[in-house]
């Protein structure tokens, strides 16, 4: 029987790159998936396509009033969506440190706070957050969007400790360098574009960036109700670029 058999996901940012590939593999493995995003346009047939804006507290509690109408009630949650920022500490101004947090760290506590009553009513409740490797390994030009995953990895093991009377289990993936719409977007702004992407991929120990579909995998477990006893953890998903070194050349 698959592992989510009879539970209901909701994916927000999932229309889309990571939580596209998050959406596909809890459908594939039996869930009803609703995605949450401001651009549905590209939400999979399979998924129930709600628009919404995690900056928006009235638009979130729409959405997720929706979605319990029209599922029945929310088991998992998977905070992904988030938004990129390049540049050292003096490259943004104030109001893009406050945008991006909006997004990354206070969307999340919009989202789940939203959700927590159904949550609460759930047998297998699971939430599962989207961090980054950049919350714990220091990479150049990512000052802002470091500051904001390192909040959502103290927030995520602070909700763990918070709920865990609820019966809530809170997780979170930690992925490195993963070939998204994003960073695709950074490549192609580069001078040379095939040369940033064989930077970034030799940056990797395993020599290639992060497949979306690993990040699923691992999303997938820690939202099962097979992973019962694992709470409070990150799992990192980055070839080993946090914990090992690989001599090169």
């Amino acid at each position: 029987m698959p592992d989510f058999e009879g539970l209901t996901a909701v994916v927000t940012g999932g229309a889309s790159g990571l939580g596209a590939a998050i959406a596909a593999r809890l459908v594939a493995e039996g869930a009803r998936v609703a995605v949450l995003d401001r651009d549905v346009a590209g939400a999979a047939s399979e998924v129930l396509a709600v628009q919404a804006d995690v900056t928006s507290d009235a638009s979130v509690r729409e959405a997720i009033a929706h979605v319990v109408e029209a599922l029945g009630g929310i088991d998992v949650l998977v905070n992904n969506a988030g938004i990129g920022a390049a540049g050292d500490i003096a490259a943004n101004d104030d109001e893009e440190w406050h945008r991006v947090f909006d997004v990354n760290v206070v969307g999340i506590a919009r989202v789940t706070r939203a959700a927590l009553p159904h949550l609460r009513a759930s047998a297998h409740a699971a939430v599962v957050n989207t961090g980054s490797v950049v919350a714990t390994t220091g990479l150049p030009n990512r000052a802002l969007y470091s500051a904001t995953k390192g909040a959502v990895v103290a927030l995520s093991r602070a909700m763990a400790a918070d709920h865990l009377a609820d019966g809530i289990r809170v997780n979170c993936v930690s992925p490195g360098t993963a070939d998204t719409p994003w960073v695709g977007r950074l490549l192609g702004a580069a001078d040379d574009a095939d040369a940033a992407r064989a930077a970034l991929e030799a940056r990797q120990p395993h020599g290639r960036l992060v497949s979306p579909d690993e990040v699923a995998d691992a999303v997938a477990y820690l939202a099962s109700p097979r992973s019962a006893s694992t709470n409070g953890l990150v799992l990192t998903v980055d070839g080993g670029l946090s914990a090992i070194q690989v001599p090169r050349g």
